[in-house]
């Protein structure tokens, strides 16, 4: 699967290149307090190589357009949902909620809609003191024409990056992995979706399957702090029937000498190994409907 650094997110399509720092950090500090942690549980060099781990959802709408998929927004967050997400926690989760839908509804080219997820991001980054990172109108242009998604994909990535050491500087590196983890399942949601009307599609079947090792470094890094901050348990145990359920699914990894090989006159390794994902009927089932159960707690 294609890796971009840092979960570069269809998740993220809202970092934009701003820069400077918070007027107001008297602000910044009341509207994370409740996030602050008292010491680093992990160094950043350790979260930056689990997140580097984790690939681009985007890669899943592109397949889902491919696919013949059909854009349907009724598998996406309502945007005006945005003001009843009340704590740092839950707005930083539905943070990457939203972005994930304004991915999608960029790859589809549902200007109108991505407007109204734009609002809400915006919204959430503002009050959760990270708004400093967020060029709304640059965003804005970028995300509302297919043209520049290359360029939205290089910006989501450079900020995430800037935000993602901004809150470990803080202490506050949590909030970042609820970032990622939002928009991770409702990637996964938005896929089991559309696999579930498509049964027969093998390859979404095998992209479902595939998350059970992107789910394990999750889980490693909501355990980093789920045992001094009782709101990272608790989503640590909102989890843990997910990860019980890809417990049977089996990834069979066949490991094959890289070669090298010639592109565009320079020779690069070529990764010869195979991965096979086993997943049955009634696993795809059990996922998607705890999938479903999860999200649905997460957004009300």
């Amino acid at each position: 699967m294609k890796k971009l650094s840092l979960f570069s997110l269809m998740l993220l399509a809202l970092w934009s290149c701003g820069s400077g720092k918070n007027a107001d950090a008297e602000s910044y500090e009341a509207a994370l307090a409740d996030t602050k942690l008292a010491q680093p549980q992990i160094s950043k060099e350790v979260i930056h190589d689990i997140l580097q781990q984790i690939p681009s959802p985007l890669e899943i709408s592109v397949l889902l357009k491919e696919s013949g998929t059909r854009y349907n927004p009724a598998i996406l967050n309502n945007p005006k949902a945005v003001s009843q997400y009340n704590t740092s926690y839950q707005k930083a989760v539905n943070l990457g909620v939203y972005g994930t839908d304004l991915g999608y509804t960029n790859i589809y080219e549902q200007n109108q809609d991505a407007i109204f997820y734009l609002n809400s991001i915006k919204q959430l980054a503002d009050e959760l003191s990270i708004g400093q990172f967020f060029d709304f109108g640059t965003i804005k242009r970028l995300a509302t024409n297919s043209s520049n998604l290359d360029s939205l994909l290089y910006l989501t990535t450079k900020n995430f990056n800037n935000i993602n050491g901004y809150l470990q500087d803080q202490n506050r590196a949590n909030l970042s992995i609820l970032i990622l983890t939002g928009g991770w399942l409702e990637a996964l949601h938005i896929t089991a979706e559309v696999a579930k009307a498509n049964p027969d599609n093998a390859v979404l079947i095998e992209r479902i399957g595939e998350q059970k090792m992107i789910l394990d470094n999750i889980m490693l890094l909501l355990s980093f702090y789920s045992e001094s901050n009782p709101n990272m348990a608790h989503y640590m145990e909102t989890f843990q029937p997910l990860a019980n359920a890809y417990e049977k699914v089996q990834i069979i990894h066949t490991y094959a000498e890289p070669t090298f090989v010639e592109v565009n006159g320079m020779l690069v390794v070529k990764d010869n190994s195979t991965s096979e994902v086993k997943i049955t009927a009634e696993n795809l089932k059990e996922i998607t409907e705890t999938t479903q159960a999860i999200r649905t707690k997460i957004i009300n």
